[in-house]
């Protein structure tokens, strides 16, 4: 594998960490060629109760298109088998969307003329007080990436504030080193999100211009650091359609499945996030990356990772994601405001896309309910 440009060197103050996973994630990448994978070997994949690597790279080829239906009803028993018919819920709080990198995809890019804006700690503790009346004990807290107007302290004292609310705190914000991560779960936090966006270090360069999101391998091994800090659970993704979907869906797989390896531990989870049009943007959205597509991914995550969370977004209209819960994802947001705020009062910043489900709570617990699934608010209790 042939490493170059700026991208991919470190910039001061971004730690290094002695781990092989990169090398390993994209050399598998680089050599997948799924226009070759054959019928016949998706099949011998669909008879197998432990998938290989092999297996899952023949899951997510153009040739399992036509096997949707076997691979639906397997990932079905198979959700059922580790998940019962559980659902978990939870709702993002957008605390800060000001963002010091320019990413040519993101609503929330420093170059984006969009309305900025913070939380204060009180609003914070106003936001999260009217997320838990909806019955809610599931909070994921994000922010744009600025380090300069959202820094790790005040990050933290988000989290201290939810912990008072929820029982699971979850983050997406900037990556961080491991003692940042380690001080947040000091906090009261339990997961890091951390999205690789592609993982074509090339196509990476291109839509990533400026600010430290530019620097492919510190975002690669965020994961690794977060759980070398204590965090309970990493979760992956990729920005489907930015680049090949389907190299990137297989990179996100290993990537997981690699981490899980080394670190037996930890909670892993999958989200599927495709592209959506942002202010500014009207026409950003996923090439060859339609319902069907997305489906194969969710899918492919499920039995080739059966124990792993699956999260379905706000993204996705509601129509789909009633259909892939419990039958892949075993995770859905409701009561989603994407703006600064929102839950409250009016949101004090602009949204970072447009979401196309915007269920409340109760009509996504109702619609739980109706397929005779059990809506989860509560699946971890602090001690």
């Amino acid at each position: 594998m042939i490493i170059k440009g700026d991208h991919m060197t470190y910039r001061e103050g971004m730690e290094v960490i002695d781990s092989d996973l990169l090398e390993k994630v994209q050399s598998a990448m680089e050599n997948y060629e799924y226009q070759q994978i054959t019928g016949a070997e998706v099949e011998q994949a669909l008879q197998k109760d432990r998938l290989s690597v092999t297996d899952y790279a023949a899951l997510l080829s153009p040739a399992a298109a036509r096997y949707l239906e076997q691979m639906a009803v397997k990932a079905r028993q198979e959700t059922r088998r580790h998940f019962g018919n559980a659902v978990q819920l939870f709702t993002p709080l957008y605390i800060a969307n000001y963002c010091e990198n320019h990413c040519v995809y993101c609503g929330f890019n420093c170059q984006n003329r969009i309305h900025r804006g913070k939380l204060t700690l009180a609003e914070i503790a106003e936001e999260l007080e009217a997320i838990a009346a909806t019955g809610l004990k599931e909070i994921l807290l994000l922010t744009g990436e600025s380090r300069g107007q959202s820094g790790v302290e005040y990050i933290g004292e988000a989290v201290k504030l939810a912990a008072k609310y929820f029982s699971t705190v979850g983050i997406e914000i900037y990556p961080l080193n491991t003692d940042e991560y380690a001080y947040l779960r000091q906090c009261g936090c339990d997961f890091v999100c951390v999205y690789q966006e592609t993982y074509n270090s090339d196509k990476y360069e291109q839509v990533h211009l400026r600010g430290p999101k530019r620097i492919f391998p510190y975002r690669f091994y965020a994961q690794e650091r977060a759980l070398r800090g204590g965090m309970r659970g990493v979760a992956f993704g990729a920005l489907l359609g930015l680049d090949d979907f389907r190299k990137d869906a297989f990179a996100v797989g290993l990537h997981a499945y690699f981490l899980q390896q080394k670190y037996p531990h930890a909670e892993i989870s999958f989200s599927t996030p495709r592209l959506r049009p942002f202010i500014n943007n009207e026409k950003n959205n996923p090439r060859d990356v339609h319902e069907k597509e997305l489906l194969q991914v969710m899918l492919a995550y499920r039995l080739f990772m059966p124990f792993a969370g699956l999260t379905i977004s706000t993204r996705e209209r509601a129509g789909f994601r009633d259909n892939v819960i419990g039958m892949a994802a075993t995770k859905i947001s409701a009561g989603v405001s994407v703006g600064v705020g929102g839950h409250k009062s009016q949101d004090k910043g602009d949204e970072q896309f447009e979401i196309a489900d915007g269920r409340s709570v109760a009509e996504v617990h109702d619609m739980l309910i109706a397929q005779n699934l059990q809506p989860v608010y509560t699946d971890y209790v602090r001690v």
